[in-house]
C-alpha cells in the first residue's frame, strides 16, 4: 500500500464517523516556543488549551513534522529520521478514551477491502500508563484485547507533551509484533524492534510545567476539557504495510536513496559506510524539499540553520560517496518533489521556487567545502603527527570563522579519523567572538559612556519625552551633561559631549533609520553641534556632538532644533522603504519580507528575503508601480493601536523588531500599512521620485535593493542621460540602438579572448608528447614533473596531465604538473593504473606536493589536484612528490 493511500483511508476513515479533515499546517511553528512544528497536535495547541474555541468538535489530518534532536544519528541507525508526516484524529471536549481506543482498533483490523489497514489482531499489544486502569479496561472488556499483551509503563514510556510547557497527558501506544525473526518475545517492555509502535493515543487532559528530559517536570492542573490527540507515523505504517524492513525502504524515501546510489555509482547494503550516507542523504534532501516548500531559507540561526545544516550534511555525504564537485541536490530534489507531490501538490507548482534555494546551497558550500576541507586535513595530519587525540579548539574555530565550516561537520569528521574536538575551547572562543560584537554594537550606541551611569540618568529623570513627530524643534532642560563617560557639570567649547535632555525633537537612530542632526542651544549662550542621537538604554535618548560656542552646563535651559532638510530627506526615504517594500511583496508574493534596512538622506537600502537574484523586468515593475502611486499623492498616517488591532488592520511586523503591547501604525492611504516608529512625510507625492539602482545577494536567501529619493534620483537620472549621450556620440548610433551595439561589441570581445584561450590551450598541450618522451624513470616508475607558464588555467593542467599519463602506456607511471593560473599555485597529479597497483595514489601524493605550497588538497586514486599560498615553492613541492615515489 502506498504512503498516499495509507493517508487517504486514514482520513477518509475518521471523516465518515464525523471528524473534519485539516490540511497540514506549516513546518514553521506559529508557537514561540518552537521552531518547527514537532508534533501531528501543534497546530491545535490552542484549542487544547482553551485559548481559542476550535471551529469543530473533531478533527483528523496529516502533519508535516521535523524533528531535529536525533539528526547526528540519522544515517547511522534505520529508525531515525528528521521529516516525518504524523497521521492524527483529534477531539476537542467531545469524545475521550471510550471512543479513541475503539477508533484505533477498528481501523487497524478492518480489512483493505472495506478501507482498514488489515492487521491480525493476534500481532497486535497495547501499552498503557501504568496507574490508567479505564485504559486498560477497554482494551480488555471493550475491544477484547487479552490482558497478557497489555503491558503498563511509566512516564518515560507512557505519559506524553511537546518537551515544553504545554497540554499533556497520559497515552495508550499500540505495537505490532513483526516475528520472532526480528527479536525477543515479551513485548514492547521487552524488545521494541520486534514490537514496533504503530500508534500513540494521548489522552490530553492535563498542562505541564517547564523542565528537561520525559519525566519529573511538574502538572499544572487540569486543561479546560478532557481531549484526544492520537498520532501514527505514516513513514513507519508505509514500512510494515509495504513489506519492508525500515523506513528508507517505502516508496517515497526509496526513490531518493536509489538514485542517490545511481549518480554516486554505489549498491546500498554493500558497504555499512556508504550505507549510512545514502541514508543521511535520503533524509536530509527529502527534509530540506519539504521546509523550503514551507518558506524557509538557509541562514546562520534559528530554522534557517537546520535547513543548512541537513542540505550541507547531504552535500559533504554526497561527496563521500565519490561526486566529487558534482552537484546532485537538483536531481535528487526533484525525485523527493515526484514523491511526495501527490500528497503535497504545491511541491510541484513550488518546484522552481525549492530548486532555486536548495542549488544556491550546494553551490555555496561546496566552496565552502573544498577550502575546508583541506585545512581539516592539514590539521588532522598535525594533530596525529603530534600524535594528539583532540583536535585543538583553535583550529575548530578557525574552521568555522575564517572558512565557514560547521563545527558540528568538524565534529563528524573529526570523529571518522578517531579524534575529538575540545568544543570546551571551542565554545570559549565562539562566546569570546560574540562578547565582541556585542561590545562593538553596544559602542554604537553608547560610545564611550558607563552603562551604570546611564542606568543612574534615567533612573533618576525618567524616560526622555521624543516630541518629534510633531515639532522640529523645542525647549528643554539639560539633565545630563558627559565627557568621557562621566557626568560633569559643565564643558567648554571644543569639547566632545553627551547631553540628555527630559524632551527632544531629535530621532534616535532606530528602525533602519539614521540619527537625527542639528543644533541645541543652551540658556547661556552655549552651542554644542549634535552629530548623532543614540538609545543605548530604552526610554534614554543620548545627544553625542561638539561644543561649538560657550560652555555647556549641567541643569540649563536649552533649545533644541534639528537640520530640517536632513530630517526630510531621511523622512522621504523611510517612505519610500514602506512603498517598495509593499512593491515587490506585490511583485513576488508575501515571502518577500523585510529583513533589515537603512533610511538615509536621499537615499535607502532594503533587505528582504528572496530565493535568487530578482529579475531585471521585476525591479522596473516595482520601481513603475512605486512612481505611479507617488502620482496619487496619497496621504501617510500614523497611529497609535493595541498591537492585536493592529495586527487585525493587516499592518506588517518587521523582521528583528521587537513590539510592546501598543504600536504605531503607519499607512500610506491603502497601499502600505506597517508597524513603525520612524518619521515620514505628510503625502507620498512628497518623494517626488524614486530610482531602484539595483539589487544583489548579501546571503543565502537575503536579497539587498538600493535606491535613489527625491532630488538625488533626479541628479542620478540626469547624470546617466549624459552618459548614454557620450555613448552613443563614440559609437556613432542611436540611444535606443545602443544595447544591440553594445552587445555586439562584448560579443566580439568573448570571441577573441575564447580564441586566446584556445591557443594558450593548444601550446599548452603541445608539449605533452616531449614531457612524455622526456620522463625519468624513478625506481622504475615513469615521473614526469614540469611547471607550465604562469596563468595557465587549472582545467589546461588537468588536461595535459592526463594526456602525458595516456602518453606513457601501460607502465607505472606519475605525471605532476604545477603552476599559477592566478595568484595561487595549483599543483594535479595523475596516476597510472600501474603505479596505483604499487601504492602511489593521486590524493596522496598531491597532499605531499600541497603540504610544502602551505595548503591541502584531495581527489581520487588516479586524479587529484591540491593548492597553497606559497608560489615560490612549487619546484620544492615536485622535488617532494618525486622523492615519495623513489621511497614507495
Amino acid at each position: 500500500m502506498e504512503s498516499a493511500e495509507i493517508a487517504r483511508r486514514f482520513l477518509r476513515f475518521f471523516e465518515e464517523r464525523g471528524h473534519t479533515v485539516v490540511p497540514s499546517a506549516s513546518l514553521i511553528a506559529e508557537d514561540p516556543t518552537l521552531l518547527l512544528v514537532n508534533a501531528g497536535m501543534v497546530p491545535f495547541k490552542p484549542f487544547f488549551l482553551g485559548q481559542r474555541t476550535p471551529p469543530y468538535p473533531r478533527a483528523t489530518s496529516v502533519q508535516k513534522c521535523i524533528r531535529t534532536p536525533d539528526i547526528d544519528e540519522v544515517g547511522k541507525t534505520t529508525r531515525h529520521g528528521t521529516f516525518f508526516q504524523m497521521l492524527g484524529n483529534f477531539s476537542f471536549g467531545d469524545y475521550f478514551k471510550e471512543q479513541a481506543i475503539p477508533f484505533a482498533w477498528d481501523l487497524l483490523t478492518r480489512s483493505e477491502a472495506d478501507g482498514g489497514f488489515g492487521f491480525p489482531e493476534d500481532r497486535l499489544w497495547a501499552t498503557v500508563y501504568h496507574d490508567d486502569d479505564e485504559a486498560f479496561e477497554i482494551w480488555h472488556k471493550k475491544v477484547g484485547l487479552p490482558e497478557d499483551r497489555i503491558q503498563r509503563r511509566g512516564m518515560a514510556d507512557n505519559f506524553w507533551s511537546m518537551g515544553v510547557p504545554g497540554p499533556c497527558g497520559p497515552c495508550s501506544e499500540i505495537y505490532y509484533d513483526r516475528g520472532p525473526e526480528y527479536g525477543r518475545e515479551g513485548g514492547p517492555v521487552a524488545d521494541e524492534d520486534r514490537y514496533l509502535e504503530v500508534w500513540n493515543l494521548v489522552f490530553m487532559q492535563f498542562e505541564r510545567g517547564a523542565g528537561a528530559g520525559k519525566e519529573g517536570w511538574p502538572i499544572l492542573g487540569e486543561l479546560p476539557a478532557k481531549n484526544i490527540d492520537t498520532g501514527m507515523g505514516l513513514e513507519r505504517m508505509a514500512a510494515i504495510l509495504q513489506g519492508v524492513d525500515n523506513i528508507y525502504e517505502i516508496d517515497t524515501m526509496w526513490r531518493i536513496l536509489d538514485r542517490a546510489a545511481d549518480l554516486t555509482k554505489t549498491k546500498y547494503g554493500r558497504d555499512a559506510r556508504s550505507d549510512v550516507s545514502l541514508r543521511v542523504i535520503t533524509d536530509h534532501v527529502r527534509s530540506g524539499t519539504m521546509m523550503v516548500a514551507d518558506g524557509v531559507v538557509p541562514s546562520n540561526e534559528g530554522r534557517g540553520y537546520v535547513l543548512r545544516r541537513i542540505l550541507r550534511r547531504s552535500v559533504r555525504h554526497l561527496r563521500l560517496l565519490g561526486a566529487g564537485d558534482e552537484r546532485y541536490l537538483h536531481e535528487l530534489t526533484a525525485v523527493a518533489i515526484d514523491g511526495m507531490g501527490e500528497t503535497y501538490p504545491e511541491l510541484r507548482s513550488d518546484a522552481a521556487h525549492i530548486h532555486t534555494v536548495i542549488d544556491a546551497e550546494e553551490q555555496s558550500f561546496l566552496t565552502t567545502l573544498r577550502t575546508g576541507t583541506a585545512i581539516f586535513d592539514a590539521s588532522v595530519e598535525e594533530t596525529k603527527r603530534r600524535k594528539e587525540p583532540t583536535l585543538s579548539g583553535v583550529q575548530a574555530f578557525t574552521l568555522h570563522d575564517t572558512y565557514g565550516f560547521p563545527i558540528d561537520l568538524t565534529l563528524e569528521m573529526a570523529a571518522e579519523q578517531g579524534l575529538s574536538v575540545d568544543e570546551n575551547e571551542f565554545r570559549r572562543l565562539m562566546d569570546e567572538q560574540r562578547q565582541r560584537a556585542k561590545a562593538d554594537a553596544a559602542a554604537k550606541k553608547t560610545g564611550n559612556l558607563d552603562v551604570s551611569v546611564l542606568g543612574g540618568l534615567l533612573e533618576q529623570t525618567g524616560s526622555v519625552r521624543f516630541t518629534g513627530y510633531d515639532a522640529v524643534a523645542g525647549e528643554a532642560r539639560v539633565v545630563g551633561l558627559l565627557v568621557g563617560g562621566a557626568s560633569v557639570p559643565s564643558a567648554g567649547q571644543g569639547s566632545e559631549v553627551e547631553v540628555v535632555l527630559d524632551r527632544t525633537p531629535f530621532y534616535a537612530e532606530g528602525g533602519g533609520q539614521l540619527a537625527d542632526q542639528g543644533v541645541i542651544r543652551f540658556g547661556n549662550g552655549a552651542e554644542v553641534e549634535v552629530l548623532d542621537v543614540q538609545q543605548p538604554l530604552s526610554g534614554l535618548i543620548v545627544h553625542r556632538g561638539r561644543v561649538r560656542s560657550g560652555e555647556a552646563q549641567a541643569g540649563d535651559t536649552a533649545y533644541a532644533e534639528i537640520d530640517v532638510e536632513r530630517r526630510r530627506a531621511i523622512s522621504r526615504s523611510h517612505t519610500a522603504t514602506h512603498m517598495v517594500h509593499r512593491g515587490f511583496r506585490n511583485a513576488l508574493g508575501e515571502s518577500a519580507a523585510q529583513a533589515g534596512s537603512e533610511n538615509a538622506p536621499g537615499r535607502f537600502r532594503f533587505d528582504f528575503t528572496a530565493s535568487g537574484a530578482v529579475p531585471l523586468s521585476v525591479l522596473r515593475d516595482v520601481e513603475d508601480e512605486v512612481n505611479a502611486i507617488l502620482i496619487d499623492d496619497l496621504g501617510v498616517h500614523a497611529s497609535v493601536h493595541p498591537i492585536d488591532e493592529a495586527r487585525k488592520m493587516g499592518a506588517l511586523a518587521l523582521f528583528g523588531e521587537k513590539y510592546g503591547d501598543e504600536v504605531r501604525v503607519v499607512e500610506i492611504g491603502e497601499y502600505s500599512r506597517e508597524l513603525c516608529g520612524g518619521t515620514h512625510v505628510a503625502r507620498s507625492g512628497q518623494l517626488g521620485l524614486i530610482k531602484v539602482l539595483g539589487e544583489q545577494s548579501i546571503g543565502a536567501g537575503v536579497r539587498r535593493v538600493e535606491a535613489l529619493v527625491g532630488i538625488d534620483a533626479f541628479r542620478y537620472l540626469a547624470k546617466e542621460s549624459v552618459l548614454v549621450a557620450q555613448l552613443s556620440e563614440q559609437l556613432k548610433t542611436r540611444r535606443e540602438e545602443l544595447p544591440e551595439r553594445i552587445s555586439g561589441v562584448v560579443t566580439r570581445l568573448r570571441e577573441a579572448e575564447k580564441e586566446l584561450e584556445k591557443i594558450r590551450s593548444q601550446q599548452v598541450l603541445q608539449v605533452a608528447g616531449e614531457l612524455a618522451g622526456g620522463a625519468e624513470d624513478v625506481g622504475g616508475v615513469a615521473f614526469v614533473g614540469h611547471r607550465v607558464p604562469d596563468g595557465t588555467s587549472a582545467d589546461d593542467l588537468r588536461r595535459l596531465a592526463m594526456d602525458v599519463r595516456g602518453r606513457l602506456g601501460g607502465r607505472p607511471a606519475v605525471v605532476i604538473v604545477a603552476g599559477v593560473p592566478k595568484d595561487r599555485p595549483v599543483i594535479v597529479v595523475a596516476t597510472s593504473e600501474e603505479a596505483r597497483a604499487r601504492g602511489l595514489r593521486a590524493g596522496a601524493l598531491v597532499g605531499v606536493a600541497a603540504k610544502v605550497l602551505g595548503g591541502g588538497g584531495g581527489g581520487k586514486d588516479d586524479l587529484a589536484q591540491g593548492g597553497g599560498a606559497n608560489a615560490g615553492a612549487i619546484d620544492e613541492a615536485l622535488s617532494a612528490v618525486r622523492r615519495t615515489v623513489a621511497t614507495t
